[in-house]
């Protein structure tokens, strides 16, 4: 397991999980086969409507347009810098990017956490990013171990509960 290593040449590898690169794949697919033709299609109908200056509907797609070209560019370049780890495939006792981390609280509270890219971040279902300061606190962890971690609400104590690697 690569872990969270960075890789010569790598300034900033993307690690992903497969559901993550997955998604981005799908959204890149459908803003380039779905959305990006229809507002095409709606700026030639708008230009051959004549005055562009005041047409809203070209002035509105033209800038859709370009919304839309520059979030393909940055997901292609994400999906070109992403390094997909498995983390089923992962073996370790320490917790590495893709575990799920059950933590207890010096407050006796129990939190799941997943260990997970910067493109997959969704902190409601518990998902965060390797990056954040919580989950450089817990990378290399074992069960047993306490940690304080300094987030920007304050400094915070926890104790790793569990550690699983599942898809």
């Amino acid at each position: 397991m690569l872990g969270v290593v960075d890789l010569p040449g790598m300034t900033n590898p993307n690690y992903i999980t497969p559901q993550g690169f997955q998604k981005l794949q799908t959204e890149y697919t459908d803003l380039m086969s779905r959305e990006r033709p229809e507002v095409v299609r709606l700026v030639q109908w708008a230009a051959s409507n004549g005055d562009r200056s005041e047409n809203a509907d070209y002035l509105y797609g033209k800038k859709r347009l370009r919304e839309i070209d520059r979030r393909l560019r940055f997901l292609a370049s994400r999906i070109e810098a992403a390094r997909v780890i498995d983390p089923s495939s992962v073996q370790s006792l320490k917790i590495q990017f893709g575990a799920t981390v059950t933590t207890q609280s010096d407050e006796g509270v129990h939190k799941t956490w997943k260990i997970v890219g910067q493109d997959e971040i969704d902190t409601a279902h518990g998902h965060i990013s390797w990056l954040s300061p919580i989950g450089k606190g817990l990378l290399g962890k074992s069960v047993g171990e306490d940690v304080t971690i300094q987030t920007p609400q304050g400094e915070v104590n926890l104790e790793v509960i569990e550690i699983l690697y599942v898809t």
